[in-house]
């Protein structure tokens, strides 16, 4: 069985169901109390995931990673929704290796039933986030680890992990992001683990795993925004609220990144979290935050996402002492449905990738995955003669994908809520992260190509 995510019938929202669409926006919008703070309490009331998290990577994460995607609020507050832009021709180039066996594009093509399974199990991988191990959180199917990615004009490769660590030999692949680059970076390890047991070499700042045979270095830094981030007072914003510095780097990461040959970014999702924006040491904006309601922002959260990707790009493809590969993974769609992650919003009982005619679009998705592509762009052009950048664009395909996620798997409590309560109201659970193994590995595999494409160009 094939699933098509793109072919010529496209999927288009209907009238009677855009109007229905409008009603209950409406309706949340008058109810609905912005959060803010309470965004970290709620999870870590529900989860402990803060502690969960550091007591698997080992890193001084002072705040957690949540579902973020407050769709109706952050809609509202968007000036323009509707996708304003195409890839510019640089863009395409650019994921687009020319290599040889490397014309094709990888990111349009099909999800294909494949019974062969994953490289790993929940139960041969010692470095997986609770969290995300569906099967030892009691998840009753697991069929959605037997779907793999297959472009339409070639095969993308299964892993080996031999072969990418004799390909890394001597060299540092690096995580920097949110705790979705988490979940990639985990992923890696567990299909590398198969292979060979690293040594943790890891502290407080950065989580590292050393492969003896080949001297390669798995590396993970936390940034959950890319960005300089401050809580001291800024202007009129009092002290304790994140400020984010839009046009400087993360001061903490760019020390590290002249020892890294791989770079894999991820961000986005904190871009609901409360926040201020500064932009020329000027409060622009702020999210969840803006005390003067007599006076309009000049920057919002979705601008501010496509100004924190233009600024990280720019810094790594102007810094002196950086000559290393970045690869920067578009925006990972969660799949809420019914709500938002503290709406009610659910995934429970997905259990296949959705087929096209089933696709539902989502605006929120669309538009961050459009922001991050100007922010990309813009970056190219700033260093075009120094880019060693790539765009790996797994967004659309894995808005097929609802059925990779934990749902109310979650945690192992075996007295934990799986089903809706008689009000029909669903349990609290996890639309954004994926199951391991599960879809993510794609994103590692990709990763694979993209480097073995870079690197035999070289040759």
């Amino acid at each position: 069985m094939t699933y098509h995510p793109r072919s010529p019938s496209w999927i288009v929202v209907s009238v009677g169901g855009l109007v229905a669409f409008l009603i209950f926006a409406s309706w949340v919008l008058l109810s609905y109390s912005p959060i803010g703070a309470s965004v970290h309490e709620y999870f870590h009331r529900v989860d402990n995931f803060e502690e969960l998290d550091l007591s698997v990577s080992q890193i001084n994460e002072t705040s957690i990673d949540v579902n973020l995607n407050e769709r109706l609020n952050l809609i509202n507050e968007t000036s323009n929704p509707t996708m304003s832009s195409s890839l510019s021709t640089d863009t395409n180039t650019e994921h687009n290796d020319t290599t040889s066996n490397s014309h094709c594009d990888l990111y349009h093509g099909n999800w294909i039933h494949d019974p062969s399974g994953p490289l790993y199990t929940n139960n041969s991988c010692p470095v997986l986030t609770q969290m995300q191990n569906c099967q030892g959180n009691g998840r009753p199917d697991k069929d959605y680890e037997n779907w793999r990615w297959k472009p339409f004009k070639c095969d993308l490769p299964r892993f080996d992990p031999k072969k990418f660590l004799e390909l890394m030999r001597g060299k540092t692949l690096a995580f920097i992001g949110d705790s979705v680059a988490r979940n990639q970076m985990e992923s890696m390890l567990c299909i590398l683990w198969q292979v060979e047991v690293p040594k943790n070499r890891g502290n407080r700042n950065m989580l590292r795993y050393y492969f003896r045979s080949t001297s390669v270095m798995i590396v993970r830094i936390w940034s959950s925004w890319l960005v300089k981030v401050t809580s001291e007072p800024f202007g009129f914003a009092p002290a304790g609220v994140d400020k984010l510095h839009l046009d400087a780097p993360d001061e903490k990461l760019m020390e590290y990144i002249p020892t890294f040959d791989v770079i894999v970014l991820s961000s986005g999702h904190w871009f609901a979290k409360q926040s201020v924006y500064i932009l020329n040491n000027e409060i622009v904006g702020g999210q969840l935050w803006w005390p003067d309601k007599s006076q309009p922002m000049k920057v919002n959260n979705i601008e501010a996402y496509q100004i924190s990707v233009e600024t990280i790009l720019t810094a790594f493809l102007t810094h002196p002492n950086y000559t290393g590969l970045t690869i920067l993974r578009t925006y990972s769609p969660d799949h809420y449905e019914g709500g938002a992650w503290n709406t009610g919003g659910s995934c429970t009982g997905k259990v296949k990738p959705l087929t096209i005619e089933h696709k539902v679009k989502n605006e929120f998705t669309d538009i961050m995955h459009e922001k991050q592509i100007n922010g990309f762009n813009l970056a190219i052009k700033k260093a075009r003669n120094r880019s060693k950048l790539r765009l790996m664009d797994i967004t659309d395909a894995f808005q097929y994908r609802h059925d990779g996620h934990p749902g109310p798997y979650r945690s192992p409590d075996p007295n934990k809520i799986t089903k809706p309560g008689p009000d029909g109201r669903a349990p609290p659970q996890d639309c954004l992260h994926w199951c391991m193994p599960g879809p993510v590995d794609t994103w590692n595999e990709l990763v694979f190509e993209t480097i073995r494409r870079e690197y035999n160009s070289q040759r």
